[in-house]
């Protein structure tokens, strides 16, 4: 292959080989790194789960699959169809053990992009990557991260947080922010940014096959240099049956930086697609008892459906060390580190949502704010020493049982 045409194949590509027969792994990941200078890969050894699917795609952003289709063809043409639905741009490049020119055509209909036979060549290989460079420009980029603001329950100030995070996150530099509004029923950003829009995330879901920079344009309003993706304004049909926001996930993550997603909650299909894809979960509570008690069963909710806990930070917001319960407390009785406390500051919080603007930095909130972004950018905190309640201890210990 001549130097120009392998110049072609630049970026980071991370591959996730789905390959029962290892030896197909061995024989193709030279190959692969042949022509991509920046390739990696992840391997499994079977067939995976969707929640799998999800989580891997998350968790190691990967841009391309290689699927062996093997003995069990019924099972790999399933797994292309939970691939899609988790990630529908996903370049997917079926591997078969020979020439089976039936099985090629199903995964093709089945939404494969591509197929490899053994024994492969390097013809072969520079062929499917010529196609994929082709049909997927993009995936190769770095992508862009996902924060998920998610309530503990109603009322606790989760859109608040998200808006004025998505702001300050511009402090970090010349980066592509996107703040979007997934709150399907009691989505309050417009509310909260003053943006009027005839078009909101179902106008994307809508055209999920066929998602385009020019459709992505006439959906989103700029307001102050972030791109804001609104939800509808009144309830419209399909809205309280949606599953799936990898459409909108998906794209947003190729195309921005950092993303802010604004969600209704925890439970739900819906919510639960924004947990699995996001690379952090910003869990919202405040220090009554109540809510952490919320807290402590959304925790359990994201454990029983598959979300890793090592992506949930937990937020603290109006705290008050002389009202509710303290840091250590909190702390000792859920079992999960404190990640970052707000404080309450209502007046500054009153005056920004009459203006319909983010909090200046003056502000209680606002540092607060510069803070929190600081530490999701690695800067550290001091750990604090606990103490406990055993009272609080046996109550938490009860409502768990």
């Amino acid at each position: 292959m001549p130097p120009s045409e392998a110049a072609k194949f630049t970026g980071n590509w991370k591959a996730l080989f789905i390959c029962p027969n290892v030896k197909i792994i061995k024989d193709l990941a030279p190959l692969l790194s042949r022509y991509l200078p920046a390739f990696s890969g992840h391997e499994l050894q079977h067939y995976p789960t969707r929640q799998e699917m999800a989580e891997l795609l998350a968790k190691e952003h990967i841009s391309i699959c290689f699927l062996e289709v093997g003995d069990s063809a019924d099972r790999a043409l399933a797994v292309i169809l939970e691939l899609l639905r988790v990630d529908s741009k996903l370049p997917i490049v079926v591997v078969l053990a020979g020439n089976a020119p039936d099985l090629v055509l199903r995964c093709l209909r089945q939404g494969a992009s591509d197929f490899l036979m053994q024994p492969f060549t390097a013809e072969q290989v520079e062929g499917a990557l010529q196609k994929i460079s082709r049909l997927h420009p993009g995936r190769s980029k770095s992508p862009g991260k996902i924060y998920c603001i998610m309530p503990a329950k109603g009322g606790c100030g989760a859109s608040t947080i998200a808006s004025n995070l998505a702001y300050q996150l511009k402090r970090l530099g010349d980066k592509r922010i996107l703040l979007a509004d997934l709150d399907a029923l009691a989505g309050t950003l417009s509310f909260l940014l003053k943006i009027k829009s005839n078009y909101s995330f179902m106008d994307v879901l809508a055209r999920s096959a066929d998602i385009d920079q020019d459709l992505w344009k006439a959906v989103i309003t700029n307001r102050q240099g972030v791109d804001v993706l609104l939800s509808p304004e009144v309830m419209t049909d399909g809205v309280s049956e949606l599953k799936d926001a990898g459409p909108i996930i998906e794209y947003a993550r190729g195309a921005y930086d950092l993303v802010v997603l604004d969600s209704g909650g925890v439970y739900g299909d819906w919510n639960l697609s924004q947990a699995l894809l996001c690379d952090d979960i910003l869990l919202i509570t405040t220090n009554e008892l109540t809510s952490l008690q919320a807290v402590q069963r959304a925790l359990s909710y994201l454990d029983a459906n598959s979300v890793g806990r090592y992506k949930v930070r937990l937020i603290v917001n109006r705290y008050d060390r002389h009202v509710g319960l303290s840091r250590d407390v909190i702390g000792t009785a859920l079992h999960t580190d404190i990640f970052h406390l707000m404080p309450t500051d209502y007046e500054a919080i009153q005056k920004s949502l009459m203006e319909g603007k983010p909090l200046a930095s003056t502000t209680s909130f606002g540092k607060s704010v510069i803070a929190l972004v600081e530490r999701l950018a690695g800067s550290a905190e001091p750990t604090k020493k606990n103490t406990s309640l055993s009272g609080l201890l046996s109550l938490f210990s009860r409502t768990s049982s």
